[in-house]
């Protein structure tokens, strides 16, 4: 299988590097095909503007989504934003490497896909409806964090949430926005200071996440189009299963 890895991190020698390192010899050890996009080595530009859209007229107002469709749909976006959007098509499967900054992606990642997902490639008019069978349909993801905090302060009754609803927006709202199906995040908690037995578990967990990336069952987040939402994208009254509340409420019961 194909598998693209984004990593985002500025320090080489930092626990994400070395997990993404991990991440990409472990995979082609298995027989994948691996491709890296190593972000800050890349020295990706994180804002989007009308430098990514070459022939957006300099007198015109820059209206993104519109000029991004336009320029996607045309094959006229920049160079290192097309080069991206090919490393995805080619994808079986996503795996972002990255630290957990503000209960979020670091700016640079945030910015690969604010730029990489441009409409008329992820989402518009042109391509199928979200949180459906989307145009990314059959593809897979993984989110493989790094957290200072202890794991039990990301539990489902710990003070910062669970991480799967921290990382909401990211599963919910980018990949399953697009068709692609999430499996659960895989988190390292006190990485900042990990003693060495420490690493060599999170590699050992980390290994069986990653060999589960096409076997493992993803989220089950409900579709757009199964009669769960009314014509507003509100559930339905009675749809979400009983003492679930929040986040959750998208996600199907498993079993």
């Amino acid at each position: 299988m194909k598998i693209l890895v984004v990593s985002a991190h500025p320090e080489p020698r930092s626990l994400t590097a070395s997990l993404a390192r991990f991440a990409v010899d472990h995979l082609r050890a298995a027989g994948h095909e691996v491709r890296v996009s190593d972000l800050y080595a890349m020295k990706w530009k994180a804002t989007v503007d009308a430098d990514d859209f070459p022939d957006h007229a300099g007198d015109r107002r820059l209206q993104v989504m519109g000029a991004s469709e336009e320029a996607t749909l045309a094959g006229r976006l920049s160079a290192d934003v097309a080069a991206e959007q090919e490393k995805v098509r080619w994808a079986d499967a996503v795996v972002l490497q990255f630290p957990l900054w503000w209960f979020s992606a670091p700016a640079i990642l945030k910015g690969w896909i604010d730029r990489v997902f441009t409409a008329g490639f992820g989402y518009g008019p042109a391509v199928p409806a979200p949180y459906t069978e989307g145009v990314f349909a059959g593809k897979r993801a993984l989110l493989s964090v790094t957290a200072g905090a202890r794991p039990s302060a990301f539990s489902d009754r710990g003070i910062h949430g669970s991480i799967g609803d921290v990382l909401y927006p990211l599963q919910h709202g980018l990949f399953w926005f697009t068709g692609i199906a999430p499996l659960e995040p895989f988190a390292v908690y006190g990485s900042n200071d990990l003693p060495e037995e420490r690493f060599a578990e999170a590699r050992q967990a980390y290994a069986a996440r990653l060999d589960g990336l096409f076997t493992h069952e993803p989220v089950p987040f409900r579709t757009l189009d199964g009669g769960d939402y009314d014509h507003d994208m509100r559930l339905l009254p009675g749809v979400e299963a009983p003492g679930t509340e929040g986040l959750a409420l998208h996600a199907r019961p498993r079993g």
